[in-house]
């Protein structure tokens, strides 16, 4: 229960023996979805699929339409910068706490989304010609814009809604629905490109986005409950020190913040790294968009729901996060014992082996893992902003969702030249280490977030 702007938790009594060895702790029966909770989940679920469509547009479709137009490899690189408003979210996320309510913010944002895409269809790159990219590219930057201010606000929202009980399943429903969402752009629409223009592409996210942004606004589930009078964190205007002073102060923020900071490094980098080093020894390009592609998506949502099970289940977040990271260490191991030996000279992957079998299941239990690890780390996440006032439960969560991206992208992007610096063994020694320090991190947890 919310009470003032402080997260109120009731724990159950613990016999002396669990008390002494939290990680023993059983789970309890589980957790069957009220009415209620099927009333919040289900239009957020909606949301944070229609949130996943610009990523999956972005990072499969649209490389693909702007290649089919001419564009040279370095133009459709350079898409990639348009990702630029999302690394900025801490920059406006102090106004959805200041300004109007985290629903009307989701509302509009959703709203503007629909528009640039009803203008983006009105301007067909083919019949634009080169004059017209930089309109094309403007506009799919105010794309970003809005799909970054709709992420803040949509996670704001279910910060405030969710009850210590939903978080879970919340999480479960936030990462398998951005997942699949981001799937369907990326490869549902890209499958409809024959029959499908881009005016007419776009015509249809249009339209979805306005759906959304309806839904968003008339949803009874997801109108927020009065909050009482109380004070500002702080007397100071918003975007200084002073505001990030009252972030840090928030129970449990500079742990989690480095937590979920660096608890993707080796992952992140193995899991760019890995595929290409199939590739490299007689791994086919169709057997590596299959495996590390379809498959990988499967099982990273396949993953993502059994720890939204396993919460439901009262299972204790910590000790199952613990548990999770365990075994993902255990399958790196495994990743990089097959490594050192396919970077023995000579050595192949040949067709219809153990090994290779054992190299492209890897990729898929790497990825089910992920996802296991993932739900359970933004459940934390969630954990941590709702001890936060409500006042700055937006800025506190987008600080900490920004550092996860941060740490994802900082290996993916720097795997490479550390295989090509270092070598492939070290540079997988590396990465094996990285995926250790979260477990030593694990032991400093504040007791707030238990």
């Amino acid at each position: 229960m919310l009470l003032g702007p402080y997260l109120v938790r009731r724990h159950p009594r613990r016999s002396p023996s669990l008390e002494a060895n939290p990680g023993l702790q059983r789970p309890g029966p589980a957790l069957r979805p009220s009415a209620g909770m099927r009333g919040k989940l289900l239009p957020l679920a909606s949301l944070y699929l229609v949130q996943g469509l610009p990523y999956g547009l972005q990072s499969g479709l649209l490389p693909t339409l702007l290649r089919a137009r001419g564009l040279s490899l370095t133009r459709v690189g350079l898409a990639k910068a348009l990702y630029a408003p999302w690394l900025f979210k801490l920059v406006w996320a102090p106004l959805v706490d200041a300004r109007g309510s985290a629903r009307a913010w989701l509302t509009r944002s959703t709203a503007a989304l629909g528009l640039v895409c009803g203008l983006l269809a009105a301007l067909p790159p083919a019949e634009a010609g080169q004059a017209g990219l930089p309109v094309a590219a403007a506009l799919l930057l105010l794309l970003n814009l809005g799909a970054a201010v709709q992420d803040v606000a949509l996670d704001t929202l279910a910060v405030q809604l969710l009850e210590p009980t939903e978080l879970g399943p919340g999480n479960t429903v936030q990462v398998v629905a951005y997942k699949l969402g981001a799937a369907l752009a990326g490869g549902g629409l890209l499958a409809l490109l024959p029959t499908l223009s881009w005016p007419r592409l776009f015509l249809l996210l249009a339209t979805t986005y306005w759906l959304a942004a309806a839904l968003a606004w008339t949803a009874p589930a997801l109108r927020q409950p009065p909050q009482p009078p109380q004070p500002q964190p702080s007397e100071h205007p918003h975007y200084t020190l002073h505001l990030l002073q009252d972030v840090l102060a928030v129970p449990g923020t500079p742990w989690t913040a480095g937590f979920v900071l660096t608890y993707k490094l080796g992952e992140q980098g193995a899991s760019s790294l890995f595929p290409l080093v199939l590739l490299d020894h007689g791994a086919s390009a169709p057997e590596l968009g299959l495996w590390n592609g379809v498959g990988a998506v499967a099982c990273s949502i396949a993953g993502s729901s059994l720890a939204g099970a396993l919460l439901a289940r009262r299972w204790q977040l910590l000790p199952l996060l613990r548990s999770v990271l365990q075994l993902r260490l255990g399958g790196l191991v495994c990743q990089t014992a097959l490594l050192f030996h396919l970077d023995i000279p000579g050595a192949s992957l040949g067709p219809n082996t153990v090994l290779r079998g054992a190299a492209l299941l890897s990729l898929c239990l790497q990825h089910f893992l992920g996802g296991l690890v993932t739900t359970a780390t933004f459940t934390v996440m969630m954990r941590c902003s709702q001890l936060a006032p409500s006042a700055l439960q937006a800025t506190h969560y987008s600080l900490l969702a920004t550092l996860e991206l941060l740490g994802k992208l900082l290996l993916g992007v720097l795997a490479g030249a550390l295989a090509d610096s270092l070598g492939l063994r070290p540079c997988f020694s590396l990465l094996l280490t990285l995926s250790a320090l979260p477990l030593l991190c694990l032991s400093l947890a504040p007791s707030s977030l238990a």
